[in-house]
Protein backbone atom coordinates (compact mmCIF):
# COMPACT_ATOMS: atom_id res chain seq x y z
CA UNK A 1 0.00 0.00 0.00
CA UNK A 2 1.32 3.77 -0.72
CA UNK A 3 0.96 6.30 1.87
CA UNK A 4 1.52 10.19 1.50
CA UNK A 5 3.40 11.57 3.65
CA UNK A 6 2.85 15.64 3.68
CA UNK A 7 6.09 16.96 5.75
CA UNK A 8 6.27 20.57 6.92
CA UNK A 9 8.25 22.97 8.68
CA UNK A 10 7.69 23.11 12.28
CA UNK A 11 9.40 25.56 14.74
CA UNK A 12 12.61 25.73 16.33
CA UNK A 13 13.96 24.20 12.64
CA UNK A 14 11.92 21.01 13.19
CA UNK A 15 9.62 19.16 10.28
CA UNK A 16 6.73 17.56 11.25
CA UNK A 17 5.61 14.40 8.47
CA UNK A 18 2.45 12.77 8.87
CA UNK A 19 0.77 10.37 6.47
CA UNK A 20 -2.20 11.98 4.63
CA UNK A 21 -4.23 8.58 4.80
CA UNK A 22 -3.35 7.47 8.42
CA UNK A 23 -3.40 11.57 9.86
CA UNK A 24 -2.53 9.79 13.58
CA UNK A 25 0.74 8.87 12.28
CA UNK A 26 2.90 11.58 12.63
CA UNK A 27 6.76 12.49 13.69
CA UNK A 28 9.45 15.36 13.56
CA UNK A 29 13.13 15.31 12.37
CA UNK A 30 15.66 17.82 11.86
CA UNK A 31 15.81 17.25 8.41
CA UNK A 32 13.38 15.59 5.71
CA UNK A 33 15.48 12.79 5.37
CA UNK A 34 15.55 12.07 9.33
CA UNK A 35 11.82 12.47 9.02
CA UNK A 36 11.24 10.00 6.07
CA UNK A 37 13.34 7.42 8.08
CA UNK A 38 11.13 8.41 11.52
CA UNK A 39 7.60 7.78 9.85
CA UNK A 40 8.60 4.41 8.59
CA UNK A 41 9.42 3.43 11.93
CA UNK A 42 6.33 4.83 13.79
CA UNK A 43 4.11 3.10 11.41
CA UNK A 44 5.43 0.02 12.20
CA UNK A 45 5.19 0.99 15.79
CA UNK A 46 1.07 2.00 14.84
CA UNK A 47 0.37 -1.00 13.04
CA UNK A 48 1.86 -3.22 15.44
CA UNK A 49 -0.39 -1.93 18.38
CA UNK A 50 -3.85 -2.20 15.64
CA UNK A 51 -2.36 -5.91 15.69
CA UNK A 52 -2.25 -6.83 19.17
CA UNK A 53 -5.59 -5.06 19.56
CA UNK A 54 -7.24 -6.71 17.20
CA UNK A 55 -9.55 -9.63 18.41
CA UNK A 56 -11.51 -11.79 15.45
CA UNK A 57 -14.94 -11.94 16.05
CA UNK A 58 -16.47 -15.21 14.07
CA UNK A 59 -14.63 -18.06 12.35
CA UNK A 60 -11.80 -17.46 10.12
CA UNK A 61 -12.55 -19.53 6.68
CA UNK A 62 -9.69 -18.36 5.15
CA UNK A 63 -6.26 -16.12 5.95
CA UNK A 64 -3.68 -15.32 2.97
CA UNK A 65 -1.28 -12.84 2.12
CA UNK A 66 -2.71 -9.50 0.60
CA UNK A 67 -0.35 -7.21 -1.32
CA UNK A 68 -1.69 -4.01 -2.30
CA UNK A 69 0.02 -2.36 -5.37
Amino acid sequence: MKYTLVIRKGANGFFIGQLKELPEVFTQGLSIAEVKTNIADVLEMYLEDIRERYVPQGEVVEEDEFVFL
